[in-house]
């Protein structure tokens, strides 16, 4: 194999991997108290949420309703419905995904994630082990930090009598 056709290949295996669909991760390894087989979470998710739970791809930009939801509630863990993100803690990064300053207590774990030349911190729901996307030091004041999450990896549940 040639030098441009190695580099070329590398870039692209790079690039694929982001979306989950070039040898791909799986979600958080380990003991949860959810723990279903890979057939029971593809029963359970549609095909883009097994993506990203399960695979740890990432949906587009811009593209998951819950980046415009502005209503008081509850953001859950859609593999398991824990839940995860109080609307109390969403912002609007204008990156395209829904963002957090902060998650509830105990809702979450976190990994480092190498990919794409690069040192991440990935977080993941910590009782299924569900990928939800990246944690940044850019966000805003109280905790500086950014939650990026993927949209599908959540479901929304208004507060009552809000």
């Amino acid at each position: 194999m040639s030098r441009r056709a190695l580099l070329t290949a590398g870039v692209a295996g790079a690039a694929l991997s982001v979306f989950g669909r070039w040898a791909p991760a799986t979600a958080s390894e380990g003991e949860f108290e959810v723990m279903l087989s890979e057939a029971e979470w593809k029963a359970k998710l549609t095909p883009q949420q097994f993506a990203v739970l399960r695979e740890e791809a990432t949906e587009r930009a811009f593209t998951s309703p819950l980046n415009d939801e502005k209503r008081k509630g509850m953001f859950h863990c859609a593999g398991c419905d824990l839940p995860v993100y109080s609307s109390e803690t969403k912002y609007d990064s204008g990156t395209g995904w829904p963002s957090f300053w902060q998650a509830e207590d105990n809702a979450v774990r976190t990994k480092e994630d190498r990919s794409l030349f690069s040192v991440r911190t990935e977080v993941h729901c910590r009782r299924c082990g569900g990928h939800f996307g990246h944690i940044f030091d850019d966000g805003p004041a109280p905790t500086g930090m950014r939650h990026c999450l993927n949209g599908v990896a959540l479901s929304f549940k208004p507060a009552e009598n809000a």
